[in-house]
């Protein structure tokens, strides 16, 4: 017989266990209160005879006292259950040791993969790590009612965060910086007041993501063509400079040509600040600030001569690279970039046109920028264009006491996941089951995000002046409650979802890229999606629908059910389930195919939507990339490239790396061999864990990849 522990994990039945703990009950009452050694053993066979395969281990204590009750041996049952809730509370005292040790040891693989902006190896970061440890242990022993839980242990939901919930901070926001830099902010008990240049507001911003990034623990998102109307204010200053000191003695062409140098200096000074600050401020919680650069040239912006400078000099930094310890330039993996493709952009002859150009050359070589629709989105939020939130989720509309919609100073209180798959796997088909485990565990959701609120209701503006008072998110007074901010649609809560690939190929025995399976997966995400806008109705929090890409969670996941559910063909054998509606990456499509079958999912997944297709190297090859660019400008509200990028960290070379005769990956330029010291990026599955060198005698397998 198999014994179901608390914690869902299952161990052989051991009967000596249960001698030891009724004996010990044994050894704490009078004589005439003890239970004989056969009268032990006749519990134990009660318990044995029963055949079944599988007990949980509360039952088996729950058969326990009843036999010693049925003795009359009231004062040992009594005993006995105080013993097993002694040793409940001693469990429940000690949960986090094993998990902090791991981290200090480098070993707890789960916590230090899951942020790309954490360096687990440096105590800044473990520092903070290791308070997240003790926040989950609290979160799930005290904080969460044991029905949560219990359902985030067991792989039913994940409640993302835990390691924050002990806090009342957020998740994700878009920063008002148009406001802060407008009518200034203060930090640390000091004024910052409005720029005078571009140079200065670029400063300026790095500081306020940096401050932002330390009071919450999600990304932030950061629309640029604010910065336009400081570069004008720069160009300006310059202008009325020479006019004062050369006067008439310099003809206007070579004057505009003074002006325009300068500008153009600041300009470059002024991004590379921005690159590098991001990239080397630490937060307070010992990580890079996790932030999005919006590049929208929106057409009635009366700076966007100027933001179509800020954007062009952005895209070319990227383009070049940042260096590393080596000095050898690399991709940074933040600031990340969206740019908004519009009319005038599309690569159809627009006015701007040559600067989408230099951003398609960007994400062939170093991934960014994301691409959003403008049309596509208009169609979708009411004619607005708008950043998603560092965490890319995207808000719904809102309109403030002037009927004017607002998008920045809002954000998201938090995020609970379902997992799609574990309902097909028990439903096996049953399609009455499914709609009613659905059902069940879309109650559980729905009371887990509430969870989430009511942690948050109450808070007062003081925990973090710098999104509360002074701009970021709102310019509440000293001690006031922000919880006018939590309701009526200002901030969302999402529910996020995995696997709709393979929960609709368990109940159909199809992909969703084919009819009927298709049929089904949109009646799942409509579900899911009426759900949220119910939630949302019935209570007047932002509720809504997220497909979040939250990598790590599909291999957590995966690897739950695959524990407890065994190998299941094309489900839980390949390792990882497939992010929210995305199509399975080892199903033949192309990218054209892909974004047009995704796409009918964005709108429904109104709350974050991503989609992304797998590329080879196009860096010589732009023009196939452009086509992909202009149908995702047609067809598809958001979505971006991953692209193979090889580099040696010896010489530099960025092309591709080659696997040599010998069946060793080989630098082409230096002829480096040594694999510690270059990045190679192979992905045939999709699979996103840990590299490894798998030493064998044939090339296929004596490589450094991402799947065998």
């Amino acid at each position: 017989m198999k014994v179901i522990k608390r914690d869902g994990r299952r161990t052989e039945y051991d009967r000596n266990k249960i001698v030891v703990a009724i004996q010990k009950a044994n050894d704490e009452v009078e004589a005439h209160e003890k239970v004989s050694e056969e009268k032990i053993y006749n519990i134990i066979a009660s318990i044995e005879n029963r055949g079944f395969d599988e007990m949980q281990v509360e039952d088996i204590q729950d058969i326990i006292e009843q036999k010693l009750m049925a003795e009359k041996k009231y004062v040992l049952a009594k005993t006995y259950i105080i013993y097993r809730y002694t040793r409940e509370m001693v469990r429940k005292a000690n949960t986090t040791d094993d998990s902090i040790m791991s981290l200090i040891q480098n070993s707890n693989k789960d916590v230090m993969e899951e942020n790309s902006n954490k360096n687990a190896n440096i105590a800044s970061t473990q520092r903070d790590l290791i308070a997240g440890e003790v926040s989950k242990d609290l979160t799930k022993r005290v904080l969460l009612p044991e029905k949560i839980a219990k359902a985030h242990e067991d792989g039913v939901i994940h409640f993302h965060d835990a390691d924050y919930f002990i806090q009342p901070i957020f998740n994700c926001c878009l920063i008002n910086i148009g406001d802060m830099l407008e009518n200034g902010t203060v930090m640390n008990g000091k004024m910052i007041e409005s720029p005078k240049s571009f140079q200065v507001a670029c400063t300026v911003v790095t500081q306020i993501i940096s401050a932002v990034a330390s009071s919450q623990y999600g990304g932030q998102s950061v629309d640029v063509r604010h910065l336009g109307k400081y570069l004008r204010k720069s160009r300006d200053k310059y202008r009325l400079h020479y006019m004062e000191k050369y006067g008439e003695k310099v003809d206007a062409e070579l004057l505009n040509q003074f002006v325009n140098d300068r500008v153009m200096d600041e300009l470059k000074s002024g991004v590379q600040t921005i690159q590098y600050q991001i990239n080397t401020l630490m937060t307070t919680n010992g990580q890079s600030p996790f932030v999005t650069l919006f590049l929208n040239l929106d057409k009635d912006d009366e700076y966007i001569e100027e933001n179509a400078l800020i954007i062009e000099e952005i895209l070319r930094q990227r383009l070049e690279g940042i260096k590393n310890e080596k000095g050898v330039y690399v991709t940074p993996a933040f600031p990340k970039l969206i740019y908004v493709l519009d009319e005038h952009n599309c690569l159809n002859g627009g006015k701007y046109d040559y600067i989408t150009k230099l951003a398609v050359k960007c994400s062939a070589k170093r991934m960014y920028p994301d691409y959003i629709s403008a049309k596509k989105m208009r169609e979708n939020y009411e004619g607005n264009v708008f950043s998603c939130m560092g965490c890319r989720s995207f808000l719904s509309a809102w309109k403030d006491e002037n009927g004017e919609y607002k998008w920045e100073g809002r954000f998201n209180q938090g995020v609970v996941s379902l997992n799609l798959p574990q309902i097909g796997i028990i439903a096996d088909g049953d399609e009455e089951m499914f709609w009613q485990l659905l059902e069940e565990r879309l109650a559980i959701c729905f009371e887990a995000l509430m969870c989430r609120h009511r942690a948050l209701e109450g808070t007062l503006s003081d925990v973090s002046p710098i999104h509360w008072q002074y701009g970021a998110i709102a310019r509440l007074k000293p001690h006031e409650s922000i919880d006018k901010l939590l309701h009526g649609g200002y901030s969302s809560i999402s529910l996020g979802y995995i696997g709709l690939y393979e929960v609709t190929k368990l109940m159909t025995g199809e992909s969703h890229t084919t009819p009927k399976g298709l049929e089904f997966a949109l009646k799942i995400m409509n579900r899911l999606r009426n759900a949220t806008d119910t939630w949302k109705k019935n209570t007047g929090i932002g509720f809504a629908l997220y497909g979040t890409p939250a990598e790590s969670l599909c291999y957590r996941f995966a690897r739950i059910d695959k524990e407890k559910y065994g190998e299941i063909k094309d489900i839980t054998d390949k390792g990882y389930y497939t992010n929210s509606y995305h199509v399975d990456v080892r199903e033949k499509i192309d990218a054209f195919s892909k974004f047009k079958f995704e796409s009918q999912f964005q709108n429904i997944s109104s709350g974050g939507a991503i989609s992304y297709v797998e590329i080879p190297n196009l860096r010589h090859n732009l023009t196939a990339l452009e086509e992909v660019v202009k149908f995702i400008y047609e067809n598809i509200q958001y979505a971006e490239f991953n692209t193979k990028s090889d580099y040696c960290h010896i010489c530099g070379y960025d092309g591709e790396i080659i696997i040599n005769e010998e069946g060793e990956w080989e630098c082409p330029q230096c002829h480096n061999k040594d694999h510690n010291k270059m990045n190679v990026t192979r992905r045939t599955c999709g699979y996103l864990g840990e590299n490894f060198w798998n030493v064998g005698k044939t090339k296929e397998i004596k490589a450094r990849v991402l799947h065998l």
